[in-house]
């Protein structure tokens, strides 16, 4: 007879997302006494590895937060590059004088408007962290083959024949998610026919903390900071230009990269792998069915514009955690839609608004109209003239518009 394998919660996915969920749950199972399983079809361990993911995230303020809580960032701070200034720009690819429309800095953020961290360095802090805990229990490399939304209880199958028992499933499976579809849940979105280029670069100059978003006629090309004389690069082309690029020689490559980066941080060379990521927009129509929640991009894709997809995934699992200890401490079902539907009420609107403001921003600036370039520029150097229009928008984007957690305000888990 097949093993059966109990759980109160069974977290399926071991992305930065999904381990972040295991994590907070560990940390709050001496108040709520709660399991936790960790399952997903591959190593997450492997993950922390430059090869396997050579992006970086832009962690926020309140999610800096959320990681002290979780007692990750001591095992972050010295990957962590802040980002001091942010200044955002508006040309032709080939202008060599890009004048500045928009900037904001300390002043504007009250601190740094966030910290940039290589996400091969998060991999590995927030695996570590859980293997410490000793309360989360991890099966890896074994897919899940169907789904079963009980009415006490979910049963996952998984590829070797073992079952999972639990009162509550959390979907951190992706944008295709698996668990998404097997519960009927559709989703409303579409391509931008787009691709991210994601790369490293060394350069001759320091960057000071300051990132710049360009934005050139095929999308945003944004150079963020990292520790060091380095940089991570977001670049958006369109999607067949970007295969091309990406699977092409290393000349063409960089005589490209050089025709938008600009001279100001002197010579550059390619420092990491070369990658291409499809970009859309994809929110699921609910977060969450009986029996399950979906977090992470399970739940919702946006435009790499503002850089907040990984933030984004942070406060559902902050908002989750808080809605099952909530439901756990009145001995009330963790996995009932009547629980879940307070979790899926918090994220809607912050969800919402994110998306809607990324895909409108992508579509304002992705385009070489010279008389709505015209528009946008001048719209861009109001909001600089605004202090304190400048600072909402620094707040929205680090969430702080937003109510949140104890675990996002830094008063613990």
């Amino acid at each position: 007879m097949a093993e059966t394998i109990q759980t109160d919660i069974a977290i399926v996915g071991g992305g930065l997302v999904g381990m972040a969920m295991a994590l907070t749950m560990a940390r709050a199972h001496a108040q709520s006494g709660l399991s936790v399983c960790l399952l997903d079809a591959g190593d997450p361990a492997a993950r922390a590895n430059i090869e396997a993911d050579g992006r970086a995230s832009a962690i926020t303020a309140t999610a800096v937060n959320m990681l002290k809580a979780l007692q990750v960032w001591p095992r972050l701070a010295d990957h962590a590059q802040p980002m001091r200034e942010i200044k955002v720009t508006d040309s032709q690819t080939s202008a060599r004088g890009r004048p500045v429309f928009l900037h904001f800095d300390e002043a504007v953020s009250r601190a740094a408007s966030a910290h940039m961290i290589e996400n091969r360095f998060i991999y590995d802090a927030l695996w570590q962290a859980i293997g410490e805990t000793g309360t989360v229990t991890l099966h890896t490399g074994h897919s899940i083959e169907t789904a079963d939304w009980g009415e006490a209880a979910a049963r996952l199958v998984l590829d070797d024949g073992r079952n999972v028992s639990a009162a509550l499933v959390i979907g951190a499976d992706g944008r295709a998610s698996p668990l998404r579809a097997s519960a009927g849940i559709e989703t409303v979105g579409w391509s931008y026919g787009q691709h991210g280029i994601v790369t490293s670069v060394a350069h001759e100059k320091p960057h000071n903390g300051i990132a710049e978003e360009h934005f050139l006629p095929a999308g945003p090309f944004a150079i963020l900071p990292l520790p060091g004389n380095r940089s991570s690069l977001v670049w958006t082309e369109r999607e067949e230009f970007a295969r091309d690029l990406v699977g092409g020689d290393d000349a063409t490559f960089q005589a490209e990269l050089e025709r938008r980066f600009g001279e100001r941080l002197g010579r550059i060379a390619i420092d990491g792998p070369r990658m291409s990521y499809p970009l859309g927009m994809q929110l699921s129509k609910a977060f969450i069915a009986p029996r399950l929640a979906l977090i992470g991009d399970a739940a919702h894709v946006v435009h790499p514009i503002a850089g907040l997809g990984f933030n984004l995934g942070l406060r559902d699992v902050a908002v989750l955690a808080d809605t099952v200890a909530n439901e756990a401490r009145l001995g009330l079902d963790i996995g009932s839609t009547a629980g879940l539907s307070r979790y899926q009420a918090a994220r809607r609107f912050d969800t919402l608004t994110t998306a809607l403001t990324s895909d409108g921003l992508n579509r304002l600036f992705s385009n070489d109209n010279a008389a709505l370039r015209m528009v946008r520029d001048f719209g861009l150097a109001l909001v600089d003239r605004a202090g304190p229009l400048k600072g909402f928008f620094m707040d929205q984007a680090a969430g702080r518009n937003t109510p949140l957690p104890a675990i996002m305000r830094g008063d613990g888990v």
